[in-house]
């Protein structure tokens, strides 16, 4: 086999196939053979479809050798967030409830990953139904830290930042409602985009918010981000919330200058909570950025304050609608005390359902309950309304937005697990753009003193991925971050995290 670098960006790895100087199948076979060493300790993939994978590749290289044309991700080794359905392949949500679940079709997102050729080695673990922040809410335990296996990879993506970080997988998908890609990307150090809402289809992805959550590219380098984004995107007839424009095409514009462009600080998100180091490092990154000919103005975005609270009535409320499907009726998992059917609905939902998806549904069937729509409900869409005019108006300022992703690095696993109000104080950031649904990016912009990455976010008006992706590319290339890797060999000795099992053996399929 020849001698391959897991940690190289999915773009080199493609030149590197296209010039015949890797196979698929050395390349596949290399990234199983890292699972089956690391992921025991890590805990970020819940299914490795291993033989199916292989199949693809042998069949790749076959089709290379004799000449055919293949898709824009020949042979990259792909993971899917959990979240996302696979047919034939289980797709849990990382719940009980959907623990014995196979989809008999594919989220349209997968479907545009195998018209490109990609190869999904399997799936990859999340909190629970995506409600929560730390990946530390997964029924089948929870994913530790490349760079640091006591600490969390963060959420609800969290296997999906961590598998990529660790070198498992050169591309992976993630979603996010209130920064469950960004988040986890900066605390893993690596690249997360969250496209405009709608840009990518949620069709075949689980509900959580339905008018919050978005599909999004994860990788170790913009331009894979890119790449993949640009695969993902476009018109989906099957989801009601798709934009009917093409997708997006990033990757061809990504080294145009940056020069000029007007790149808008707002002092919400320099704020107390923030942790000294992340505040420098992300002040450094403007620096450079205007040292690449942007200008820096201060713009302001007033009410950030009260995003945390909107989100979490809307959401809630929203998870409340689209969970109730989860009756033990249809599908999933159906308690054994069968009758009368209200005592095997409520006994399904209470075996089926963790104590962070309980109190979301909690909170938002409360919220939408006679009495209380008005006062909870109703006003949180009126302040959703005043975060997206903040936006707006700030925009008329800027061409972009840039700031921290997280107030603070990778915290300890269970350091915040009995504090759910201040766990949800970490998505401060990121939640607002969810609520305006502007496409945003989390990208590294340093490490704090132990060691631990910082992220830096991005966010661009409605539609606005490539200038995105070109101010991201063009930091990226001026900054000292590009390439830095964790010390894997500490996570090979950390053994398994506390909880974790699989709910199907590796490589079983359907």
């Amino acid at each position: 086999m020849s001698e391959i670098n897991l940690d190289a960006s999915a773009s080199e790895l493609l030149r590197a196939m296209d010039a015949g100087e890797l196979s698929c199948l050395e390349l596949t076979q290399e990234s199983l053979a890292r699972i089956d060493a690391l992921d025991a300790s890590m805990n970020a993939w819940l299914h490795i479809e291993g033989e199916g994978a292989l199949a693809q590749a042998a069949e790749l290289d076959a089709r290379r050798s004799a000449g055919e044309s293949l898709g824009p991700l020949a042979g990259l080794p792909i993971g899917v967030k959990d979240m996302i359905c696979t047919a034939g392949m289980p797709t849990t949500a990382a719940s009980k409830m959907l623990e014995h679940f196979v989809p008999p079709y594919d989220a349209t997102v997968v479907r545009r990953l195998k018209d490109a050729d990609a190869i999904i080695l399997g799936k990859l673990n999340m909190d629970e139904f995506a409600m929560g922040s730390s990946n530390e809410r997964s029924a089948f335990g929870p994913v530790r830290n490349p760079w640091s296996p006591e600490r969390i990879p963060g959420g609800s993506s969290g296997g999906s930042a961590a598998a990529l970080a660790a070198g498992t997988c050169a591309l992976s998908l993630g979603t996010d409602t209130g920064g469950s890609i960004r988040q986890p990307a900066s605390l893993c150090g690596v690249v997360g985009v969250k496209p405009t809402y709608g840009r990518v289809s949620r069709y075949g992805a689980i509900a959580f918010a339905s008018s919050l959550d978005q599909v999004g590219p994860m990788a170790r380098s913009v331009e894979d981000a890119a790449r993949l984004l640009d695969v993902l995107s476009g018109h989906d007839p099957l989801d009601s919330t798709s934009i009917p424009a093409p997708g997006c095409d990033t990757l061809s514009t990504l080294k145009n200058s940056i020069a000029g462009l007007r790149v808008g600080v707002p002092s919400e998100y320099f704020s107390e909570g923030i942790e000294q180091e992340v505040d420098s490092a992300v002040r450094a990154a403007l620096e450079t950025l205007k040292s690449l000919g942007c200008d820096i103005v201060d713009v302001s975005l007033p009410h950030t304050p009260y995003a945390v609270a909107a989100y979490y009535i809307l959401a809630t409320a929203e998870a409340s609608s689209n969970l109730a499907r989860y009756d033990g009726v249809a599908y999933g998992h159906r308690s054994a005390e069968a009758a009368p059917l209200d005592a095997m609905i409520s006994a399904t939902r209470a075996e089926g359902f963790g104590p962070e998806v309980t109190r979301r549904l909690l909170l938002g069937t409360y919220a939408l309950s006679s009495g209380y729509y008005d006062a909870y409900y109703l006003q949180a869409q009126k302040v959703r309304t005043l975060v997206a005019n903040d936006f707006r108006d700030a925009f008329k300022r800027c061409d972009i937005i840039v700031g921290p992703t997280s107030p603070l690095a990778a915290i300890g696993l269970g350091e915040r697990t009995s504090d759910p109000l201040q766990m949800y104080l970490m998505d401060v950031y990121t939640i607002p753009s969810n609520l305006a649904g502007l496409p945003c990016a989390s990208m590294p912009c340093g490490f704090d003193d132990k060691g631990l990455p910082i992220g830096l976010q991005l966010i661009a008006p409605s539609m606005g991925e490539a200038t995105l992706m070109r101010l991201a590319h063009s930091y990226e290339e001026a900054s000292a971050w590009r390439g830095e890797r964790p010390d894997l060999e500490t996570l090979k000795k950390a053994g398994p995290p506390p909880g974790a099992r699989k709910p199907r053996s590796q490589g079983e399929g359907a």
